[in-house]
């Protein structure tokens, strides 16, 4: 079967990747863009994709099934399995960005950590953060995008909802399930609950 075109850009940029050393595990299922940049000693796992205008520092790691666009990735960053990092993303040096991530228009300062399942959009995160999975950033009021800025070693819970725009200090922590609308102190404590309710030797009417 003759080759298309399509086909033989493809096998050209992974060939010049593979010269340049980048480890493709699977190379036929990854997917390059002409003006992709990738630096020394990168692995790409499986079933990824470069969009237009992604840069690539050294010793990344890209896990299977994750999408780029328009992003820089310092060096030593890992992102991955099935993340997506969209437009005007910065992930900073020895961050790590992990499964079901959608990152867009932020940056994510060094050694943070957003493991799973969140929305970060519109932001700017510190060095040392870590946030909690089921976490997103409320940055769309429905007339304009606003901004949420955490600053460094802030811890934020799972479940966390960030009602931009908002700030939170640095080396604050946000209570697991909490709806956070307004600014929260440095070295605090933030969280809104409801009340638990329990009702004993209940039985359904």
């Amino acid at each position: 079967m003759k080759e298309s075109n399509l086909q033989k850009i493809q096998n050209n940029l992974r060939n010049k990747f593979s010269k340049l050393g980048v480890k493709m595990l699977g190379p036929e299922t990854i997917y390059f863009s002409k003006d992709t940049k990738i630096g020394k000693n990168v692995t790409i796992e499986p079933y990824v994709v470069f969009g237009a205008k992604v840069r690539v520092g050294n010793n990344v790691i890209i896990r299977s099934f994750s999408h780029l666009e328009n992003c820089r990735l310092e060096n030593k960053v890992e992102v991955g399995p099935y993340a997506r990092i969209r437009p005007g993303t910065l992930l900073k040096e020895n961050s790590k960005i992990g499964n079901f991530v959608e990152i867009k228009k932020s940056t994510v300062g060094k050694k943070s950590k957003i493991n799973h399942l969140t929305y970060i959009g519109d932001s700017e995160i510190g060095k040392f953060v870590n946030v909690g999975a089921g976490t997103i950033t409320c940055n769309y009021d429905g007339k304009k995008k606003n901004k949420t800025k955490i600053k460094d070693k802030v811890f934020v819970g799972s479940n966390s909802s960030l009602v931009a725009p908002l700030t939170i200090g640095e080396r604050s922590v946000i209570g697991a399930g909490s709806v956070i609308t307004k600014n929260v102190g440095k070295k605090s404590l933030s969280l809104s609950r409801s009340l638990q309710t329990e009702i004993k030797n209940y039985k359904k009417k």
